[in-house]
């Protein structure tokens, strides 16, 4: 196939994206593959909701803050528990990335029968990215140390009622401004390789992961200037269209979903009830009502999310699918549902 420069393959992408998704359009076939779409790229649902029921005083706010071993041992224990919920998320995830890539490069919409048959290959690439991001992380931890060791002398010293110097305690902490970008950036480029260049290679030839990285890496090697400006445009555009979304279709469906969410605050209030048939009804219908507005925001979230995300896997593809044999024959070969070809995609 063509192989597009990193400009060149976005107008392709996003006509590839509206094939697939709006081509012949379902509702529930395209909320599932944008569900899809929203976790094998990282985007995630945040849905918050507020209610009066509990508004913080000045003594809340004035309540200092004491390391004790118990608060040390929860503290731990969250820890923990937060990255034993974060290895299970990136396992799925490293499947679900297997299973969308093959939607997408064979024009399918079948994610259930490709669960067990990218398995394999899902697995040694969640093993060895498992380890890659231990290490990443271990490095960020030891290079933010000395920041978190001075912070955590300075909440001390707070306590013990030593004066707060705000213009000394923030210079401490300039460094932070260049570091955490920088390793954000490498977080972001570490994700791009193991996604866009390393997992067509195994998903395709169920190389290895070491094979993977070579392939990939001696392409990159030969183009260096080609592969910056596509993680260019693969950071900034997403974010664009995001931005965009939210403007357009976001900030009118959260004024509706404020409304509403208001209205719901006002009548459980009015459900208020001191005897225990009435905390229990109100209860009850607080759960319901959650769930509802939880729904809501997830089908909001990936149906906006959803054609963004499926874009970023086709610019990553016919971009990848031009300089990696494999790919480019497979979607070349692959016809699109419900269109003819874009000229220079096939």
């Amino acid at each position: 196939m063509r192989a597009f420069s990193a400009s060149q393959a976005v107008s392709p992408a996003i006509e590839r994206t509206k094939r697939y998704l709006f081509g012949e359009f379902e509702f529930t076939t395209y909320l599932k593959l944008a569900a899809v779409a929203c976790i094998s790229e990282g985007f995630t649902a945040n849905v918050g909701f507020a209610t009066s029921r509990h508004l913080a005083t000045d003594a809340d706010a004035a309540l200092p803050i004491h390391f004790s071993d118990e608060i040390i041992a929860l503290f731990v224990l969250a820890i923990v528990a937060f990255v034993a919920c974060g290895i299970i998320v990136f396992y799925l995830v490293a499947c679900f990335r297997f299973v969308f890539f093959h939607c997408l490069v064979y024009q399918t919409k079948e994610i259930r029968p490709l669960w067990n048959r990218y398995r394999p290959q899902a697995i040694r690439f969640f093993n060895a990215g498992l380890v890659l991001w231990i290490i990443f992380a271990a490095v960020s931890a030891l290079v933010v140390l000395p920041f978190a060791v001075n912070l955590y002398h300075l909440f001390r010293a707070v306590e013990n009622g030593v004066e707060f110097d705000s213009g000394g305690s923030f210079l401490q902490f300039i460094p932070l401004l260049a570091i955490l970008p920088a390793l954000g950036l490498i977080a972001f480029l570490i994700d791009v390789v193991l996604h866009d260049f390393m997992l067509p290679h195994m998903a395709l030839e169920d190389a290895s992961f070491a094979a993977a990285w070579r392939a990939a890496r001696s392409r990159i090697a030969a183009q260096k200037g080609s592969f910056a400006l596509y993680c260019l445009l693969r950071a900034v555009l997403p974010l664009a269209a995001l931005i965009g979304l939210l403007i357009v279709v976001g900030i009118p469906f959260f004024i509706v979903f404020g409304v509403l969410s208001m209205s719901a605050a006002g009548f459980l209030r009015m459900l208020e009830d001191s005897t225990p048939l009435g905390m229990a009804f109100h209860l009850i219908f607080e759960i319901f009502l959650g769930v509802i507005l939880i729904g809501f925001g997830l089908i909001a979230e990936f149906g906006l999310g959803g054609p963004v995300a499926t874009w970023v896997r086709n610019y990553a593809l016919l971009y990848y699918g031009g300089r990696y044999k494999a790919l480019g024959d497979v979607l070349s070969s692959t016809p699109t549902p419900a269109a003819e070809s874009t000229p220079g995609t096939a």
